[in-house]
């Protein structure tokens, strides 16, 4: 390889995630974020849906012995800089991905995708407590949105005063760092970020809009690629919140149900 060549390599990434056929959110949503931030992305399915804007109508799993032949086959190619992982499905699913994940010497996202922006269960309800005792340990940072953070936790979160009760109870159970995303709150959307003991809030202005398919799988992403670019973890989700938030702004107004954002919204690293 010439020096050139080599200076070119980006910083690759991984996504172990499930398919939206519909291009808004898993493995389509990560792969094109990842783009965006100028990283690498490659990809390993752990499960199938049948959806669009409007609703999910069936859910497939990935034989698991499948899945781990997948992440085998790019961990023993590829230097993978920062990972994340989306829909998981299933109890059997979750461990599996948990044993891999012991040996990884990359950051891990875990954005715990319990259920669809349809209200379709993409995680069976057994597979909670495997994520807590088995993934979480191995999460460099844990992801969840209100109603995740009160089912892994099993207790109310609808203010910032509760986020933050669930963000350190989630930190109990082992990932470093915890981001409890509060966008669905009213008023100003609020992220709260636990790392070393410290709180540290997120603040955007509420856009009205129901294009907001695949946030979630967005801002994880980005989170990812950014911790992949070099970011510690404030300047990785202080970047990854702006992203999501023009993301959402600039939505293509796509489709009759929930729209997905524009993945292609432009990338600001923040100042130093």
């Amino acid at each position: 390889m010439s020096q050139t060549e080599h200076n070119n390599v980006p910083p690759v990434t991984l996504t172990i995630a499930g398919s939206d056929p519909s291009g808004g959110a898993g493995i389509q949503a990560d792969l094109k974020t990842f783009h965006q931030h100028g990283v690498f992305g490659t990809s390993v399915l752990t499960l199938l849906t049948v959806q669009n804007t409007q609703s999910v109508s069936a859910v497939e799993m990935v034989a698991t012995d499948f899945m781990v032949a997948q992440l085998n086959a790019v961990l023993d190619d590829l230097p993978i800089a920062a990972a994340k992982t989306g829909a998981l499905g299933s109890e059997e699913m979750i461990a599996a991905v948990a044993a891999e994940a012991a040996n990884f010497q990359f950051p891990l996202v875990v954005d715990p995708v319990m259920i669809s922006k349809h209200g379709m269960p993409l995680m069976a309800d057994s597979a909670g407590e495997t994520l807590k005792s088995k993934l979480l340990p191995h999460a460099f940072l844990v992801t969840p949105n209100l109603d995740e953070a009160a089912a892994l936790t099993g207790r109310e979160v609808d203010s910032i005063a509760t986020m933050k009760d669930a963000a350190r109870a989630l930190a109990a159970m082992g990932p470093r760092h915890v981001l409890v995303k509060g966008g669905h709150l009213n008023g100003e959307a609020i992220d709260v970020l636990f790392s070393d003991d410290q709180y540290h809030e997120f603040s955007s202005p509420r856009l009205e809009t129901q294009n907001t398919h695949g946030t979630g799988c967005v801002t994880s992403a980005a989170i990812t690629a950014n911790l992949a670019n070099g970011m510690n973890i404030l300047e990785a989700v202080t970047a990854a919140k702006s992203f999501i938030t023009r993301a959402i702004e600039t939505n293509p107004n796509l489709g009759n149900g929930f729209g997905p954002v524009n993945m292609n919204a432009p990338v600001q690293r923040p100042q130093p």
